[in-house]
């Protein structure tokens, strides 16, 4: 079931044609420190990091993932190659990057519970149907930090117009990001954990 949904998003990258597509694959420097064996701050990692396409023809890229809590430091292998899907670990954590394409016929046009059928078992039991195909709920907290460009954040009957520099803290709440503009727009996620709401 997962991966008809997985081919339905390439098809829909494929047929968006955006300006992502058109131009060289976007990334993002990410820069990871460490203690070093006499305990002194190193930079473990210091490079860049490719967005791809893997759900949807928004590229996106894990910067870190965390598996339990509290997070373990020791880390000395890149913790972004983690497999993970759109939730985090059980008590664990992802940071990840996407650049949310502007939005294209086809999306409107896809099955409304596409991304509520990607979260599978990890949405919470409470909550409205989607309106929207890319609507969708996760037991998990997020931090959303819009770094460039303009973005509609949907919810259950309303929504928010959101710009560079604005912050949103998600909180297992149904939600769907439309780029709604011409210009790619970048958004930082940092997804906790948690309980059922």
């Amino acid at each position: 079931m997962k991966h008809s949904l997985f081919a339905m998003a390439l098809v829909v990258a494929v047929a968006a044609g955006s300006a992502i597509a058109q131009t060289k694959v976007p990334e993002v420097r990410r820069v990871v420190t460490a203690l070093d064996a006499n305990g002194r701050a190193v930079a473990l990692a210091d490079g860049a990091v490719e967005l791809k396409s893997f759900r949807s023809p928004n590229p996106a890229g894990e910067m870190w993932v965390t598996d339990k809590y509290p997070p373990d430091y020791s880390a000395k292998e890149d913790r972004a190659q983690t497999k993970v899907g759109l939730i985090p670990p059980v008590n664990g954590s992802i940071f990840r990057i996407v650049d949310f394409a502007p939005l294209t016929p086809a999306v409107s046009q896809m099955d409304v519970n596409m991304m509520m059928k990607v979260v599978g078992d990890h949405a919470p039991a409470k909550g409205a149907p989607p309106r929207h195909p890319m609507m969708h709920r996760t037991r998990s907290l997020d931090y959303v930090i819009i770094m460039s460009g303009e973005i509609d954040m949907l919810l259950d009957d309303s929504e928010v117009h959101l710009k560079a520099g604005d912050v949103v803290v998600q909180q297992a709440t149904n939600h769907a990001w439309v780029n709604r503009g011409n210009e790619v727009c970048r958004v930082a996620f940092v997804l906790i954990d948690g309980r059922e709401p």
